[in-house]
């Protein structure tokens, strides 16, 4: 289905992942579900749509740490809302399927960082942090032996960081 001769469509398309999404979604992942991973939308029209979104106040945008998240509006929903049906139901369907299949890891890649380097007596320290667009929610850094060590550290942490977080946050506060 070439969906690229609609800008309406491709407006309520956005309007759904948005909405399906339910937080501030960073501008590339915005690009990756809708034009790289699934071809709803050709990229450059996808950049297109969101400054389209962004005039008429549907979709709301943010910076934090140079980077551009957005979001659906109350706007945004009702009009969504009151053209739902505009959106092929199969497609609507694929969306919410792959909306439901990625979005923790999308929200991973957004909150979760980690982060390592070389420390002066030849050791490595390893950040680990969970950021929402507010605040700095968790932040550990530890010294490792090994660069090694600190790379498995932050390649473990975007799976293990719920798990990480929750057994501190119970054993520290609760």
């Amino acid at each position: 289905m070439d969906l690229s001769v609609n800008s309406t469509l491709n407006k309520l398309i956005l309007l759904l992942v948005f909405d399906k999404m339910d937080f501030p979604v960073m501008g590339e992942n915005i690009e990756t579900i809708a034009s790289n991973a699934n071809n709803w939308i050709p990229w450059m029209e996808c950049r297109e749509t969101i400054g389209h979104l962004l005039e008429t106040g549907f979709i709301y945008q943010t910076l934090h740490e140079n980077k551009f998240y957005y979001a659906i509006t109350p706007d945004g929903r009702t009009c969504l809302s009151l053209y739902y049906t505009r959106v092929p139901a199969t497609l609507r369907a694929e969306i919410a399927q792959y909306i439901r299949d990625n979005r923790m890891s999308f929200r991973r890649k957004q909150e979760y960082f980690a982060t390592y380097g070389r420390n002066p007596d030849g050791t490595h320290w390893v950040s680990l942090r969970i950021v929402n667009l507010e605040q700095i929610v968790f932040d550990l850094k530890l010294n490792v032996a090994t660069r090694h060590a600190a790379k498995v550290a932050c390649t473990k942490w975007e799976e293990k960081a719920p798990q990480v977080y929750q057994v501190l946050h119970e054993n520290l506060i609760d």
